[in-house]
């Protein structure tokens, strides 16, 4: 599928985790932005990420800048409550890089002004919610690339 997922200085251990399953499951790579919440042994990433952390394709960055040197990125969807468009709009490539902010502050306030173009959000019809759980969040756009760019012959029948 060749699409990635991006923290921006996540800070919780079990959602790293829980998002590392989600990118095993769909063979994508993770990437990690500096500063992280929390050190890469602690055993509640472990222990959120289970076994899969092992096959994890993880690549960490010492900032924001870094990866965008090193990666390259041909195309950004930059996932955020602020963002005006939904994900579900949102046409994914091979290449695209799906980017997440940290679980308290989202993104560093430059990413906002300079990605505005690039911001989607996940559409909440519920009155009361501000916005999601981060791995749940990564999760669900993860999933929506993956069905947009998987074709039905790559597909290999699985049992859930």
């Amino acid at each position: 599928m060749n699409v990635s997922l991006v923290l921006v200085h996540p800070e919780i251990p079990h959602n790293t985790g829980a998002i590392g399953r989600v990118c095993v499951a769909l063979d994508m790579r993770l990437h990690l932005i500096q500063p992280l919440g929390f050190n890469l042994r602690d055993r509640h990433l472990r222990r959120a990420g289970l076994d899969y952390w092992e096959h994890l394709d993880l690549t960490l960055h010492r900032s924001w800048e870094q990866f965008l040197e090193t990666e390259q990125p041909s195309a950004l969807c930059m996932v955020s409550s602020k963002g005006t468009r939904s994900c579900y709009d949102y046409h994914f490539k091979p290449g695209t890089h799906i980017v997440l902010g940290s679980e308290s502050g989202g993104f560093p306030e430059p990413l906002y002004t300079t990605y505005a173009g690039q911001l989607v959000n996940i559409p909440m019809p519920g009155p009361h919610a501000r916005c999601l759980n981060l791995a749940t969040a990564a999760a669900i756009v993860a999933y929506e690339a993956f069905r947009q760019l998987a074709r039905p012959n790559n597909l290999e029948e699985s049992t859930a």
